[in-house]
């Protein structure tokens, strides 16, 4: 059976705006010796499946700097302190990036994005019957030009390597399976 490890000391390393990264010094139950891990902790990321009437996703292009890529994605974003819960987060994001505000707001999907060195959660938040109502509301640090891509056409889009990014991935296999259902 595989047991938790007790931690027996927490040292902040540094705070890096968009995360913050933490040292665990843990005993291992099944030897009883101690080990150091790195953990980063970020506030909690939210991707959103905004669907048209006309059966469209709502996608954003966008480049990325860790791969220093074009990419091609759903909206999302990172939780405000002032969300009330993952949900509006991805209505918030919906909005913001893209003008679109739809119907039955709902959450489809939480994953952890990698928890071997990271403490926190990725929700994936479907909005249905989509409609252009704003203007977008980008962040400074942000350049996004949004796309109508057919749901049909989403699967060819990953295989051929169009989609990238995991986390758009696994929202969209939350859809998928949502569909299947």
């Amino acid at each position: 059976m595989i047991r938790p490890w007790q931690t027996v000391e927490t040292k902040q390393l540094g705070n890096f705006h968009i995360f913050k990264l933490r040292s665990d010094r843990k005993i291992s139950p099944r030897n009883g010796l101690p080990h150091d891990f790195f953990v980063i902790d970020c506030v909690d990321w939210v991707n959103v499946i905004a669907v048209t009437p006309e059966k469209q996703l709502v996608m954003v292009e966008q480049f990325r700097h860790g791969s220093g890529t074009v990419e091609l994605e759903i909206p999302g974003g990172t939780t405000d302190a002032t969300d009330a819960d993952p949900v509006a987060t991805g209505v918030r994001e919906l909005r913001e990036e893209t003008g679109y505000e739809g119907e039955n707001p709902r959450q489809i999907g939480q994953i952890f994005p990698n928890p071997a060195i990271m403490s926190n959660n990725c929700y994936t938040v479907l909005v249905e019957n989509c409609r252009i109502k704003h203007s977008t509301e980008l962040d400074s640090g942000e350049d996004l030009v949004t796309h109508l891509v057919p749901i049909s056409d989403i699967p060819g889009l990953i295989a051929s390597g169009k989609i990238r990014h995991s986390l758009v991935v696994v929202a969209l296999y939350h859809f998928e399976l949502l569909r299947r259902s």
